[in-house]
Formats: C-alpha cells, structure tokens, sequence
C-alpha cells in the first residue's frame, strides 16, 4: 500500500511525510536486526522520494505514539542497572548504538539532503519535557547528551526535539498538540524555525471511551494561523494512521488508528477533511513567494480580529485575516481599502492581499461515505474449524513460584497471555467461599476446575481492577486457573522500565476465614496464539 499511500498524501497537497522509527520492530532481540517486508525503513523512504516528496524521519528511540511500549526492545528491561530515558550509561550506551546503526545505514544509500537525498529533518527522543522532572537531575543532562549524541552523528540535517522549550543548540524545539499557533511560544532562538511536529487530527481512540474527532475547520484554522505567524513547517499526526497489525499497539488501544485522520485506516479519503486541507495547501503555496521572501507584520482590525501581513514590494504581497470570535455571527473587517466578512473563529487567506482564495470555516468539499460490502459468506460448517483453550491446572502448569509474578516481566513480550494456577483442598461441600483478584491488567478470566466463573477488566485511565465471584467449590482439591491478559505494554511515562502489570493479591474468604494465596507456591504457563 505504500506507494498508494504516499501519492494520495501527495495528492492532498502535502510536500514531505513524516514517519517514526520503530526500535522494537528493528531489533526485537539484542543484535538480531530486521529490516524485511513491511520494516524495510530504506525501501519507504526511497518510495517517498521516487513521488518528489521529502522525509522528515523521527528515530526517536523512544517514540510513544500509542505503540507497545514507546518502541523500546523489551529485552532493554533486563539490562543490569538500566534505567530509561536518563542520565543512565546503560540506556544511553544501547541508544547510542542504535540511533548510529540507523544513520549509518540511511547514510550508506545517500539518503539525507546533505547527500542528495530525502530526508530533510530528524527527530531525536519525544516530548521529553513531559517527564523530565520525574528524573531530577538525571534528566537536564540526558537532553543535553541526547542532542549532542545526534548532532554528531553528522547527517547535514537538522535535529528536532519535540516539546522540549530548551533543546540545546542546534536541536530545534517544536510544537506538539492541537493549537500550536496558540500555545507556543516560538522557537528558543533566532536561529531557528516555528516547527509543528504534531498537529493531531482527530484524537485517538482508546478501549473503553467514546470516540471523538476534530472537524476539518479547526485544523484548517490552526495550520493557517501558525503558517500565519511565521510557521515553517507543520507535520500532521497523523495524516494517516493505519492499522496496529500483531500487538504493536499499546496498552487499551485498539488495532484501529487515527481511523479519523485525512486518509482512512483503509486508505480511502476521510472527507471534507482530505478536500478541505488540500485547499488549504493550495491556498497557502499561493503565498510562496512573499512568505518566503518578508518579514511579517501584525496589527488589529477589531476587539477580535487581527491581521498577518507578509509584504515584500506591491506585486508580492500575502494576507492572512485572522478572526478569533467564535460566535454565530460574521465579523466585517477592512483591510487595504476594501471589506471582508470572515465567519466565525476563522482565516481568509489572500494570496495577493486583495483576493480571498480559502476561508478556514468554508468547507467546499462534500461529506464522504465509507459503504462495506459483502464479499464472503461463511455460511457452511465445512468452512468452520472449533478451536478449545485447554484450561490448565497446577500439575500442568509449566514453572512454579512462591509468589505472583510480574506479568511482562514473565512473558518478556513474547505474549499478551499468561496462566496463574494454584490449587487448594477444601474440607467441606457447598461451604460458601468468595474469590478476590486484584490485578493491574489488563483482563483477566477466571475458572475454578476448568468452570468458567467470570471475567473483569480494567480501563486506559484506571488499569487497577478487582475481579470477585463466589467459588463452586468441592470437597478436596480445587483448582484455581486465573488467565491475566494484556492488551499491549504501555508506551509512556518515567520509569517505564518499573511498570508492572498481571495480578497483585488473590484472597478466597470461606465463612469467617481469609486465605491470602498471593504468597502461594503458584503454577505459571505462558499462552501463544
């Protein structure tokens, strides 16, 4: 799908795609590399810019983006002494060594600017800014020799650090989030360029929360006024998101991502959003010249309306008129001796500072349907196969322990599944006894002698949960199977490393006697589909 992809992308008026760089997939075991099939990062990059289009590559390592865990390598957690994103030699030592065994690779096939190539800007760590106080004074010097470590890695590109107000030297901060014409507060140096690493264009969708989206307008509205105030460079996240094939995505996200974006998970074109930026590109590369070429000016035209000027000489002149009132009624304005009626909470964009060619708030593009079709029947019993989890028991467990394990820290991401079973001898028949799980994720079903007996979950916002259920139990030996279950590692936060997850305490309380099993020897089997 990829050069599908890229021409509808460049078909929307976009002139470079942006893509992250994901470790885990490229060394899913220390030393052991794999750039093939869909991972091969050289055979993209040279697609994009077989279509005239430029790179702008996000190596990270750590990425987030709502993929499992951030895109760091699992195997990175039982590193001795590590200890992530940190003034932490282990961490800084692996990071290093991957972040150079990418650009040397990229290097080799000439495909930086500097080189004749695509890529035009890099990206290193991401919105670091976010934890950095959680690691005190690790955290000050892990920035300063995350941006030293890259610019010396020489690519004759810029390096980018997105949310990070002080990126040192030549690093350029940028902007991540939904109103950056807004809320930043602009480049940490004359030296450098108003960038927008991410201008999300609907909010991703999570287990267990409505979706919600963002209208074409608002983009429109934001991409206009940070081009408006002087910005070089606006990356939007994402113009298509795609499908969390596997177990890529992260914990409670769905395989579905940015499904809202311009370009569908699909493929096909979300509309009026694709139509309505694309005319918005087009407006905005009307201005070419005299953005390039002129120093902004800025001054009002009402309580709420203001005007960007980009004015060279009297043949190459841009405006942008800016009104800020979101309420229901149109705003008349003046400018240069004629009247202009903006809507509300919108920019009209004149190429030439006379003629309106794209008003934010006027979606000319109609709404667009997606229709399924059927194409298959599975209609037949010759066309089912049943397939049976067998339900393990403590005999059959695979390894023992005297204690409850840590859930990724046991499967080493080589499973979203693993079996806790243990067993336990009653006395008496029909003795009415609860059963008490308290886990940190993310599902977990429980069975008692191979019965079902109930499920729970937890939530993207609250990963604690408590399972309880009254037992069936029978005179002598029961067994307890508790299958924990993920829905992917987490993707962010300090100390990433020291998170855990699966089950923290399991009680039966039988009459008026409470049995804590959380020290119990326990029965473990790991489950692969």
């Amino acid at each position: 799908m990829w050069p599908y992809l890229i021409s509808k992308a460049r078909a929307g008026g976009l002139d470079a795609i942006d893509t992250y760089v994901f470790w885990n997939l490229h060394e899913p075991q220390q030393g052991q590399y794999d750039f093939s099939g869909r991972k091969d990062l050289v055979k993209f990059i040279k697609e994009v810019h077989a279509q005239g289009l430029y790179v702008c590559l996000r190596i990270g390592p750590f990425i987030e983006s709502e993929w499992t865990y951030g895109g760091l390598p699992f195997w990175l957690h039982d590193v001795p002494g590590i200890v992530f994103r940190s003034d932490n030699e282990p961490f800084k030592y692996h990071m290093e060594r991957y972040a150079k065994m990418i650009v040397k690779m990229l290097k080799a096939e000439k495909l930086y600017a500097s080189q004749g190539g695509p890529i035009i800007l890099s990206q290193i760590e991401n919105e670091y800014k976010n934890v950095e106080a959680a690691f005190h004074e690790k955290g000050p010097p892990y920035v300063k020799w995350a941006a030293k470590m890259a610019v010396g890695l020489q690519t004759g590109v810029p390096w980018v650090m997105c949310k990070q107000d002080d990126a040192p030297d030549p690093v350029i901060n940028a902007c991540n989030g939904l109103r950056c014409g807004e809320t930043f507060s602009g480049p940490n140096s004359p030296r450098k360029p108003a960038i927008w690493t991410e201008n999300w264009t609907t909010v991703y969708q999570v287990y267990g929360k409505e979706t919600r989206s963002r209208f074409a307008e608002d983009i429109a509205f934001h991409t206009a006024l940070f081009i408006a105030k002087g910005g070089s460079f606006v990356n939007y996240y994402m113009y298509h998101g795609g499908t969390n094939f596997g177990r890529t995505a992260a914990e409670y996200v769905p395989t579905s991502y940015y499904d809202q974006a311009p370009i569908d998970e699909y493929g096909m074109l979300r509309q009026p959003k694709h139509g309505h930026m694309k005319e918005l590109h087009a407006s905005i590369k009307l201005c070419r010249k005299p953005l390039l070429s002129s120093k902004w000016t800025n001054f009002s035209l009402g309580h709420l309306q203001e005007a960007f000027v980009f004015e060279r000489n009297s043949h190459e002149c841009a405006a942008f008129l800016v009104n800020h009132d979101g309420r229901s009624n149109a705003t008349t304005v003046h400018f240069k001796g004629l009247s202009y009626k903006l809507p509300p909470k919108s920019i009209s964009i004149l190429p030439d500072c006379k003629t309106v060619a794209f008003n934010t708030a006027q979606v000319s593009t109609q709404y667009g349907t997606r229709l399924a079709t059927r194409r298959q029947k599975f209609d037949s019993i010759e066309q089912w196969k049943e397939y049976k989890e067998y339900i393990p028991s403590f005999d059959k467990s695979s390894f023992r322990a005297n204690m409850l394990l840590e859930h990724m820290n046991t499967t080493k991401d080589s499973s979203d599944y693993l079996w806790y079973t243990f067993r336990f001898h009653q006395n008496s028949s029909n003795a009415h006894s609860v059963l008490t799980v308290n886990s940190l994720g993310h599902n977990l079903h429980a069975f008692v002698n191979g019965e079902f007996i109930g499920s729970a979950h937890g939530s993207h916002d609250n990963k604690s949960f408590t399972l309880q259920r009254s037992l069936p139990l029978k005179r002598g030996t029961n067994d307890v199977s508790l299958l924990s279950v993920m829905t992917g590692l987490p993707d962010g936060g300090a100390y990433l490393e020291r998170r855990v997850a699966g089950l923290r305490r399991v009680t039966i309380q039988r009459q008026h006697e409470l049995h804590d099993f959380t020290t119990y020897l326990w029965g473990y089997r790991v489950l692969f589909f």
